[in-house]
């Protein structure tokens, strides 16, 4: 036995390693069956170098014998250290949140770590203070924000200031870079404005998301720059303003559909209002794409579900979230990474555009 395993006193008590145990494992049941200290055990169950090859193999084949799983609630109190991981997030885009929270997920399924959420509205005045008294009711470990909550950098400052680690998602650098996931929306957009000038699309309408988004203005410019490069403009009487949600997107296309000179194509910020673009059309007796080509931004499950199958911008948004819980682990174990990890976007064509 290595000399790191004794430094508690090892229980006298040795007992056959195949004896059925009554009730549920302990660590302390562990220890004794193994004849090594309840510190040793950690130490294993921890990952610690400081114990020797031949009494990590006996003491882990117990384990597994016995199928004991560590109480994640008793190792934050003995560590002294929180296992749950908090995702503090402001989006009206389900579909958004679940993809978020899958990638997440995956992430934290091999550790001990267990996500627990805290939706807010960036509308009230007081929503910083209830995610400071989420951190101090919960103390996470860590802290991953999407956008909108990754743009305000008085929240991240309060975090810092409690000494709560973060992960911001945002279309723009905004801090230190292990603490970024980058999003090019802008780059996004762009590419959907090419898809509709190439095919011969002129009076194009834009359905943007709130202004309070970042990502609303990033996706913005990015569209306006696109169609800037085939001597398009962006009309403002055909750029409005809605809710990134699907009920948003039906107004803002009622709006749009019912003009003399209505637009020959839609690009909407995000999947939830293209699907509210195709309810509308529909309403008004539109065939897409024949009469009206709609892309969306997000590349949700829906996207590929509805008929047409909606042409749009992919965002990996399930990948961007195992992104941000790996880059906070990193951060947990003490490795903050030096560069910020980028996800582009690309166009995904399928059946609701068309040729003007």
């Amino acid at each position: 036995m290595n000399k790191n395993d004794k430094d508690e006193k090892s229980v006298p008590d040795v007992t056959d390693p195949g004896t059925a145990l009554e009730g549920r494992v302990t660590i302390n049941d562990i220890a004794r069956l193994a004849n090594v200290s309840k510190k040793t055990v950690s130490r294993i169950i921890n990952r610690s170098p400081l114990v020797s090859a031949e009494t990590r193999a006996r003491v882990e084949k117990i384990i597994a014998e016995h199928d004991f799983r560590p109480d994640p609630q008793a190792r934050a109190l003995a560590f002294r250290k929180s296992y749950l991981i908090g995702m503090v997030y402001d989006n009206p885009s389900p579909q958004y949140v679940v993809n978020m929270q899958r990638g997440i997920l995956d992430a934290l399924a091999p550790t001990d770590y267990q996500l627990v959420l805290q939706p807010v509205d960036r509308s009230n005045t007081d929503y910083r203070d209830e995610v400071m008294r989420f951190v101090e009711r919960h103390r996470p470990a860590g802290v991953i924000m999407p956008p909108s909550v990754s743009e305000d950098d008085k929240l991240s400052e309060m975090l810092r200031n409690a000494s709560c680690d973060y992960v911001r998602i945002t279309s723009v650098d905004l801090d230190e870079p292990y603490r970024m996931i980058r999003t090019e929306d802008a780059e996004g957009a762009a590419q959907a404005a090419r898809h509709l000038a190439t095919l011969g699309h002129k009076r194009i309408a834009h359905v943007h998301g709130p202004k309070s988004f970042r990502s609303s203005h990033e996706r913005l410019f990015g569209f306006r720059t696109g169609l800037a490069e085939f001597g398009i403009e962006l009309e403002p009487a055909l750029t409005l303003e809605a809710g990134y949600t699907f009920d948003s997107g039906v107004q803002a296309a009622d709006n749009l559909l019912s003009r003399s000179n209505r637009p020959t194509a839609i690009f909407a910020g995000n999947d939830e209002m293209a699907i509210g673009v195709y309810t509308s059309a529909r309403k008004a007796g539109l065939e897409i794409p024949d009469e009206l080509s709609i892309v969306g931004f997000d590349d949700t499950p829906m996207a590929a579900r509805i008929w047409p199958q909606l042409t749009t911008v992919k965002l990996p948004i399930r990948d961007m979230g195992r992104e941000a819980a790996n880059r906070l682990l990193d951060q947990l174990n003490g490795h903050n990474t030096k560069f910020t990890k980028e996800f582009v976007p690309e166009i995904v064509v399928r059946q609701s555009t068309a040729r003007a």
